[in-house]
């Protein structure tokens, strides 16, 4: 039995970046980020409307993967969500 410090693991980046690139893994982030999306806008407060018409989605580049996120671009998303947690408790119950 190996003790600690006596196994090394090396990871193929390559093998990463196909699998985590499929279009069925990114439909996965999507829906996940829409249940999140939809959660935000049913929760958000409405005073104006503003706040919870600039909730959307956004996706993203990086070096091995594509991901998605829920923004606001209304100027006052991060007072609000600082007083409310608005996305937060979305974006909490969208992964269960």
């Amino acid at each position: 039995m190996a003790r600690s410090g006596q196994t090394k693991v090396e990871f193929n980046p390559g093998y990463f970046e196909t699998v985590l690139r499929q279009s069925k893994v990114e439909q996965l982030t999507d829906d996940a980020a829409k249940r999140a999306l939809s959660a935000a806008r049913a929760n958000a407060p409405v005073d104006t409307g503003a706040y919870q018409r600039g909730l959307r989605l956004e996706h993203r580049n990086s070096r091995f993967r594509r991901t998605s996120r829920v923004v606001g671009t209304d100027p006052k998303t991060l007072l609000i969500e600082s007083k409310t947690g608005t996305l937060a408790r979305a974006l909490k119950a969208a992964k269960r």
